[in-house]
Order: C-alpha cells, then sequence, then structure tokens
C-alpha cells in the first residue's frame, strides 16, 4: 500500500517538476511566454527566483521520494515466494518397479 501511494506521488512530482521547468525563462523563452504577465503574481523580482526556488523544492522531494522508493523495493525483493515452500510433505514418491517384478508380471 505504501509503495503504491509513494509511487503515485513520484508521478505527481515529476509532472510538477517538468512544468516548472518549462516555465523558466531560458534563451527560448519555454513556456513562460504564453503565461501573459505573470510578474505581478510573484512580486517585483518577477518568477525567476520564485521558479528557481520550487523547481529545487520539487527536486529535492522527487530525490528523497526515489531514495525511499528505491530502499522500499530492494527490502520487498529480499524475500521470495520460494522462502514460503513447504519443505516436508507426506506424499511418497512412486516407485519403479524391479527388472525382477517386471519379469514375474510378463
Amino acid at each position: 500500500m505504501t509503495t503504491s501511494l509513494l509511487l503515485i506521488v513520484q508521478i505527481v512530482l515529476v509532472i510538477i517538476l517538468v512544468i516548472a521547468v518549462l516555465l523558466q525563462k531560458s534563451s527560448s523563452i519555454g513556456l513562460g511566454a504564453y503565461s501573459g504577465s505573470n510578474e505581478s503574481v510573484f512580486g517585483a523580482k518577477g518568477p525567476n527566483s520564485f521558479l528557481a526556488k520550487a523547481t529545487f523544492t520539487i527536486g529535492f522531494l522527487f530525490i528523497i521520494n526515489t531514495i525511499t522508493l528505491g530502499y522500499m523495493y530492494s527490502k520487498s525483493a529480499q524475500s521470495s515466494v520460494v522462502d514460503d515452500v513447504v519443505e516436508n510433505t507426506n506424499i511418497a514418491a512412486p516407485v519403479l518397479p524391479t527388472t525382477k517384478t517386471a519379469k514375474e508380471t510378463k
């Protein structure tokens, strides 16, 4: 249950991280060109410092979540289905007839 929840969080973090990176200003401007005048929303410095801090925070959460998922998956990989196999059974293996009994039956 916890691994599936962390996997969902991982996917959400990836989507948010990609959006945050694409909104940042670059030489080709990225998706920031489509956002209009967002300078008034983020303050006088514009979205650059806010987006940089948000990208760093989301990236840090992504790495922590990745390490946690790796630890949980490696912990579950140490156990195997074969470990639960019952070794003692009451079923006897069939015995092949010997050559002496095979000659008597003919």
